[in-house]
């Protein structure tokens, strides 16, 4: 029986995962993908000492050989980045040579046009592993949920960021100090943009999107927010109020268009995303037919993101030389007259935490400004006076409003006098199908 032979560009984190789990259970994935599949060249910089590699498989300092290599059938990439990994996969595609890779940033940005030349080439280009590690989301969604029209996703799909928040609210640590924890942990890069600002989360979310809805990626038009400022009273604060908050990847199809979003949510406390810890990723996706689904796990890891990339080898394995009969965003044709909504045109619930002096009317000014932008008041939460005495925290829950309606009532608010602080605002999704 012909052998699937696998190229490997990279052997870091989760290229070695990749090379042990393919060594260690080389007769189950044979078995699985009805031939045998093995790693035969690996194009890495330096040597990885948690990899055995045997005399069997060559090894070039040039990952540009391994997509070159006549014997070679599946290029699987992981070296990240966008510039040489782009030019890698492109490379590979022009060679007919199938495509797996890890690499979230790449797709999200340049999926389109690498997409479009796999389908020129006859190739694929499969991607299980950029988005949440271990968990088989993409396809959850592209193929055990085809029979429904998706409705929304929400997902916990950066493992640092909800790190950080499960310390604020569990040990009631600030922001700063968790952070450095997490970097020295590991699971924060020595710049922490990517994860705490909502970057990494925002690219997925592009993926998650268009394999949901049928359209294009659109990374560009994602509207970012990070957890930076979120501070250990926020998430008190939200407690007392039967909530969490979660940096949430948040989707959904409406009338007008689609809604790509990702910042700090409050989720309500019994929900079960809301109960998703540590680092672990969780996507709860909506279907008409089939209702809410919740895929948890790790969005992490060495060898549980291997996990997801050689169930991506042994897809292709299986149907080599019939490859592409599922559309790489799951849809044969996009979807038409949906656009992506601008964060304005959003509609959510709100937490609004401000900061006022003291002094008797305050809420009354504060009423009449939402009553004249048509937010109604849900809770309200008057906290102790603050250090000086001279001022008051006031925790706000409105109802679902227009965003550029709450943007209004913010500037009408933060004018006046009496409040002295920027007003925070945290959105608010009850995930309740």
């Amino acid at each position: 029986m012909k052998s699937v032979n696998v190229g490997l560009c990279g052997l870091g984190t989760v290229g070695s995962g990749t090379f042990n789990v393919m060594q260690r259970n080389l007769e189950d994935i044979a078995r699985r993908a009805g031939k045998p599949v093995r790693i035969t060249h690996i194009g890495a910089r330096r040597d990885n000492p948690a990899c055995e590699v045997g005399e069997d498989v060559k090894i070039s300092r040039d990952i540009f050989d391994v997509v070159r290599d006549p014997d070679v059938h599946i290029v699987v990439e992981l070296i990240g980045g966008y510039d040489t990994a782009k030019a890698l996969v492109l490379e590979a595609i022009s060679n007919g040579k199938h495509v797996v890779t890890a690499n979230k940033a790449l797709i999200a940005v340049h999926g389109n046009e690498i997409f479009k030349a796999a389908e020129a080439n006859g190739v694929v280009v499969a991607y299980e592993a950029a988005v949440a590690g271990g968990i088989p989301i993409i396809k959850g969604i592209r193929e055990g949920l085809v029979a429904n029209d998706i409705k929304w996703l929400a997902g916990i799909i950066n493992g640092t960021g909800n790190f950080i928040l499960t310390e604020m609210r569990e040990k009631g640590r600030v922001f700063d100090d968790v952070l450095k924890e997490a970097q020295a942990l590991g699971y924060a890069e020595a710049d922490p943009t990517f994860d705490v600002e909502g970057i990494d989360a925002a690219h997925k979310l592009t993926i998650l999107a268009s394999i949901a809805f049928g359209i294009p990626l659109q990374f560009d038009k994602v509207y970012t927010e990070g957890i930076s400022r979120i501070t250990r009273e926020d998430v008190q604060y939200a407690e007392e109020l039967g909530y969490r908050i979660k940096h949430l990847g948040f989707t959904r199809k409406t009338a007008e268009g689609v809604e790509l979003r990702v910042h700090p949510t409050l989720v309500p406390e019994k929900r079960l995303l809301a109960n998703v810890n540590g680092v672990l990723n969780a996507v709860l996706v909506e279907g008409d037919a089939v209702g809410p689904t919740m895929y948890y796990g790790p969005g992490a890891g060495s060898e549980q993101t291997a996990s997801s990339v050689i169930a991506d080898i042994v897809d292709i394995a299986r149907e080599i030389d019939n490859a592409g009969n599922v559309p790489h965003l799951g849809y044969s044709t996009e979807t038409e007259n949906l656009p992506v909504l601008p964060v304005s045109e959003i509609e959510t619930a709100y937490y609004l935490r401000i900061t006022v002096k003291d002094e008797i009317g305050q809420m009354a000014q504060i009423a009449s400004i939402m009553s004249e932008n048509g937010i109604n008041i849900e809770a309200i939460l008057q906290k102790e006076p603050e250090e000086d005495a001279s001022t008051v925290p006031l925790i706000l829950l409105t109802h679902p409003v227009r965003e550029k309606h709450m943007d209004k009532a913010i500037e009408a608010l933060q004018g006046l006098d009496s409040v002295i602080k920027p007003i925070v605002r945290i959105r608010v999704e009850q995930l309740d199908g």
